[in-house]
């Protein structure tokens, strides 16, 4: 299980594919480098270890995928990121 974080140090957690919040909620999918939400809607684009949201990505569409329960995480934040591109839409 790899830990990744948002643009702004929220912790993620991958499992495969999926991506969890620190709450264990299922947040989004990887295609590629690219993440969808629940919904299919691009959620952000994997640079590094940081999840980040780039408006030039915004226009494409993934699956759309049924939630899963995840357990939560205890991990501290890290430091903010000065990647190009801003935090991603999701709930922690």
């Amino acid at each position: 299980m790899a830990t990744l974080c948002t643009k702004e140090a929220r912790p993620l957690r991958q499992s495969g594919s999926d991506l969890f919040s620190r709450s264990g909620t299922h947040v989004a999918k990887l295609k590629g480098k690219k993440a969808y939400g629940s919904d299919g809607r691009y959620v952000g684009t994997l640079v590094g270890n940081r999840l980040v949201y780039r408006s030039t990505d915004s226009a494409t569409i993934g699956s759309a995928f049924a939630q899963r329960a995840h357990a939560g995480s205890a991990r501290a934040s890290a430091a903010g990121s000065a990647v190009l591109g801003e935090e991603p839409p999701i709930r922690d």
